[in-house]
């Protein structure tokens, strides 16, 4: 059962991954975590990685998919696991695929958490983060006990630059133009399923669970 996320910044493919890795018993992999292991472990993949970021230069698309197949390539991953951040674009979408059917292997889900722009605006704009213990709050959802002070430490809460309306606009752009094809991409390859992710995030996984059975 190998499974893509894929879903816009704040649409909550990152919870349901976490679900779906719990439940299921399957690793939760991002991009982002394979390369601190790498990089703090010192592996030549790690030094490779390091050597691009260390310019300001992103790493590679043939590198990053070296350090994926390494990573899926791992005892816990032999009853699948769930890619979250990664494949961002068709071109790394085919070259996984290649490397993935050099070993006799696929993509077998790609599950699609669709949530409209405004939405997610909304939500991220409501986000609020304490600065001193990094606890986070929604004034919607999850709002402190005194409106901008932390419940936990007592510290001004603030609205991180990422949650910002404008910034996740931009983010949203960059996901539109560079990561939405994805879904047709998949949907041509017949693994595509799409869920409605502005419900509570327990309907969302009981969707999720009737995909994967």
């Amino acid at each position: 059962m190998k499974i893509v996320m894929l879903g816009a910044p704040g649409a909550g493919k990152g919870t349901q991954a976490d679900r779906i890795a719990e439940s299921y018993e399957l690793p939760h992999i991002s991009t982002g975590d394979i390369f601190r292991k790498n990089i703090s472990e010192g592996t030549e993949l790690g030094k490779e990685a390091k050597s691009y970021m260390d310019k300001g230069a992103l790493v590679p698309d043939e590198l990053t998919i070296r350090m994926l197949l390494d990573r899926v390539g791992a005892d816990d991953c032999g009853r699948g696991y769930i890619l979250d951040g990664f494949p961002r674009t068709i071109p790394q979408a085919e070259a996984l695929d290649e490397e993935l059917g050099k070993i006799g292997e696929k993509i077998d889900y790609a599950i699609d958490v669709e949530v409209p722009d405004e939405d997610i605006i909304n939500r991220m704009s409501g986000r609020r983060a304490c600065p001193k213990c990094q606890a986070i709050y929604h004034i919607a959802y999850i709002p402190p006990k005194k409106d901008g002070i932390c419940d936990q430490c007592g510290a001004e809460l603030i609205i991180r630059d990422d949650d910002k309306p404008e910034t996740v606009r931009k983010r949203l752009q960059v996901y539109h133009e560079q990561t939405q094809p994805l879904i047709d991409f998949y949907r041509k390859k017949g693994v595509l399923h799409t869920v409605d992710g502005t419900r509570d995030a327990d309907e969302v996984f009981s969707d999720v669970k009737g995909i994967l059975g």
